[in-house]
């Protein structure tokens, strides 16, 4: 094992998810990621506390987005409005990762503990994005029901990027699902 080598994040999340689809994530031990990837279990939790942030690391990331295109949103924008522009611009985050996306989708979908932590961290992305609105002046119920509509539109976009082929871009799919959104609540 070499002493140092870049990426090592990449490495384990990709070490993951080969072994999660290999042997299925509860057959699968943090050691056995870092040994695929590797590194020693020691730098596996340097970088995660466990074997299921793996497949969550970049939660934190994609919340960031999520927050800050939405604070820099104008002002004057209706709430939904605002959270259309915020998703548009969160594809990019998503950007020339649809197979790790799929790979990673299927792993989580395979297992109850893993769909129960993705609830959990799109709640939690949901009351950011709801506070974000309330610091731009939204009131409730309107602050968390726009970001509860805009976390089901991303849900149902990248439910359906995950599932095609890849030939149509994120934003697309989430364009799609605001459509469908907006289509529902004028009732027609």
């Amino acid at each position: 094992m070499g002493r140092w080598e870049p990426n090592a994040r990449g490495r384990l999340e990709q070490a993951a998810l080969d072994l999660y689809r290999e042997r299925g994530f509860e057959q699968t031990t943090a050691a056995q990621i870092a040994e695929r990837a590797g590194l020693t279990e020691r730098t596996f939790f340097r970088h995660y506390a466990d074997k299921r942030e793996v497949l969550f690391g970049g939660s934190q990331a994609l919340e960031q987005v999520f927050v800050d295109t939405l604070a820099g949103t104008p002002e004057a924008a209706a709430p939904i409005d605002a959270m259309a522009a915020t998703l548009e611009a969160v594809a990019a985050f998503f950007l020339d990762r649809h197979e790790f996306a799929r790979q990673r989708q299927a792993v989580i979908t395979a297992n109850a503990e893993l769909r129960e932590r993705e609830l959990v961290k799109l709640a939690s992305l949901s009351a950011a994005l709801a506070a974000t609105l309330r610091r731009r002046g939204v009131e409730d119920p309107a602050a968390s029901l726009a970001a509860e509509a805009g976390i089901a539109v991303f849900k149902v976009g990248f439910e359906r990027w995950v599932g095609d082929d890849g030939a149509r871009s994120l934003a697309d799919h989430l364009r799609e699902a605001l459509g469908e959104l907006k289509l529902v609540t004028a009732g027609a």
